[in-house]
């Protein structure tokens, strides 16, 4: 008796995730991309340099997943996604940021990010990134995701929250970035982050300013 063989199945090949790439240093852009076609199945359709070029493409292009920065000229990534939610609402969009902060992290997600990703991260957690966006609709790596059950940060006067307080308290003390990170156990970035938005919040423009402010505030003595 002679067994015959089932045919074996046919393979087809996985639908192509399409990119489009958005971030305004070029270098990071084109490494970025390397990184991208060499992941299987994806390719990057188009790239932007800041928020707006980033929307003007998408009236040519129609991607799978936006992955933009935050920080752009002109635009910026968080307005950028704000306007692609409300004219692409089923467009998937990850923020990719070199900042930690909770307040970008959240800003990010309110206004329609799915997913955000530290430009630190391994190769490996961007690829995970993608699939898991495409395939549930999110994705938070566990120190985003602690970042966001952060409760918001209490604002004192002057519209200053308590963290920027204390490194503005520390930068009156004349201490640099490297010992506020240290002291308060943020990254150097995040505290340069906190440095500028003090200075825009207030609207001064120098230390020697900010340290006569903590003088008036009574938060340093001279």
């Amino acid at each position: 008796m002679i067994a015959l063989r089932s045919p074996a199945p046919k393979m087809y090949p996985l639908p192509t995730l399409k990119v489009l790439l958005a971030d305004d240093h070029e270098l990071v852009r084109s490494g970025l991309k390397a990184l991208l076609m060499n992941m299987p199945g994806v390719e990057v359709v188009a790239e932007a340099r800041d928020g707006q070029e980033l929307l003007d493409l998408l009236d040519t292009v129609q991607p799978d997943v936006v992955l933009t920065d935050i920080a752009m000229p002109r635009m910026d990534g968080i307005a950028a996604i704000a306007c692609i939610r409300a004219k692409f609402p089923a467009l998937k969009v990850i923020a990719l940021s070199m900042y930690d902060t909770v307040d970008f992290v959240r800003s990010a997600v309110a206004s329609g990010a799915c997913g955000y990703v530290m430009k630190h991260a391994a190769p490996a957690e961007l690829e995970q990134a993608l699939r898991s966006v495409m395939a549930t609709g999110c994705y938070f790596s566990a120190t985003v995701a602690r970042l966001l059950m952060q409760t918001p940060e209490t604002v004192t006067s002057d519209e200053l929250s308590v963290r920027q307080i204390e490194v503005l308290t520390m930068v009156a003390q004349g201490r640099s970035s490297k010992e506020i990170a240290f002291e308060l156990g943020l990254s150097r970035k995040t505290v340069d982050v906190h440095r500028a938005r003090i200075m825009d919040r207030l609207q001064m423009g120098d230390v020697a300013t900010l340290t006569r402010y903590a003088l008036r505030k009574g938060l340093v003595h001279a």
